[in-house]
């Protein structure tokens, strides 16, 4: 009698257990300096469980996200604002975003005008910068604005950030 039991027991552990075989492995994110910034607790609480179709995974580093598997988008919270740049400046969903192309196909966006400022890195192979940026949009337009705002920027984001 005290087979069947263990048994039983056995069988449900296991069967809990296969979820959390099939998860991803956590991402491993260095903080930014400012990541302590509350503002940036505030964008991590409302980031997406989904951007542009890939699922968000645990990451092990204060203010950061990620999506895809493997990675293929990576939010960083507490960045250095950046000042003015060369680079193309776009606005997505009421965002401006500085495009860095230099390491294409991986792309790197940061905020301008936003205090922290957040870095997204994405892979343009895999994911399209324009759905990326719109659902992370609503997190990140939550960021106190400074005043500064780009100038000569690009509205529609295509082709640069797809």
């Amino acid at each position: 009698m005290i087979r069947r039991p263990r048994r039983a027991l056995f069988a449900l552990a296991l069967v809990a257990a296969l979820p959390l075989a099939a998860c991803s492995a956590t991402v491993s994110m260095q903080p930014a300096a400012a990541s302590n910034d509350p503002a940036c607790a505030a964008v991590i609480t409302r980031l997406p469980a989904t951007a542009d179709g890939q699922d968000r995974r645990w990451t092990d580093a204060q203010a950061t996200g990620a999506w895809g598997d493997p990675a293929d988008v990576l939010l960083t919270c507490g960045v250095s604002e950046p000042g003015p740049s060369e680079l193309v400046c776009q606005s997505v969903d009421n965002v401006d975003w500085i495009i860095d192309d230099s390491e294409a196909p991986n792309y790197r966006f940061t905020t301008f005008g936003r205090s922290p400022a957040v870095e997204v890195y994405l892979d343009y192979d895999d994911v399209s910068a324009r759905a990326v940026l719109s659902a992370l949009g609503p997190a990140v337009g939550t960021l106190p604005t400074t005043g500064s705002v780009c100038t000569d920027r690009v509205d529609t984001p295509e082709p640069d950030a797809g």
